[in-house]
């Protein structure tokens, strides 16, 4: 069972997407995200299967909830540097986002 001490080791923040493009050498179907998480953590890339619930036009300038102190990972030779989080849905994967507009670098808690 996971304890409070390793929940507060995640590091989770909001940041604001920058950047969206079409990731055809994903195996499945997939986006690449620029992530801002402000001027303590900064830019972050990432790779989303959000393709289901999201054009590439709805992406840019939306608040996301992300992991950003998972070591990078590469998905067919892109580095994943964050985890931008969301929910498994019978329509696909829905972002996590703030209900307001809040300070990029805030983190959850």
């Amino acid at each position: 069972m996971a304890t409070f001490d390793d929940f507060q080791q995640i590091d989770m923040r909001v940041g604001e997407i920058i950047r969206a493009e079409e990731f055809p050498k994903a195996r499945k179907p997939t986006y690449k995200l620029w992530v801002d998480f402000g001027e303590e953590i900064g830019l972050k890339q990432s790779s989303a299967q959000i393709t289901d619930c999201y054009k590439l036009d709805e992406l840019v300038g939306r608040q996301v909830l992300g992991v950003v102190n998972f070591p990078p990972m590469k998905v067919a030779g892109f580095s994943s540097e964050a985890l931008v989080m969301g929910v498994y849905s019978e329509q696909g994967v829905v972002l996590i986002e703030p209900q307001q507009k809040v300070k990029k670098g805030d983190r959850l808690g």
